[in-house]
């Protein structure tokens, strides 16, 4: 399959509480990928693997930061520049899948 054609017609829009859970946040984290507008998650768990995803992102062109306090807040934003992904950062974690 060389393409993904996404179909839609109706604009999402709105707030998605993550609850603090990696497994929430990470998908969420790569929809990053979808839009060049900011994009700011809170409650996000300071953990390995968030931290590679946003490694995997910034490969990708998109601007991570983490703020807020204890720094649980991710602001996200950029378009992408980059679609290869390094192996060295793939392999680490399954939710890199998401990035596809």
């Amino acid at each position: 399959m060389d393409r993904i054609r996404i179909r839609g017609g109706t604009p999402l829009s709105g707030t998605i509480p993550i609850g603090g859970a990696k497994n929430a946040a990470l998908p969420l984290m790569a929809a990053g990928l979808l839009t060049e507008q900011r994009l700011t998650l809170l409650n996000v768990p300071a953990l390995a693997d968030i931290e590679t995803m946003a490694l995997l992102l910034a490969q990708h062109g998109i601007a991570v930061d983490r703020h807020g306090p204890e720094g649980r807040s991710l602001a996200l934003g950029g378009a992408i520049t980059n679609t290869e992904a390094p192996y060295d950062i793939v392999r680490k974690m399954r939710a890199s899948v998401l990035v596809l």
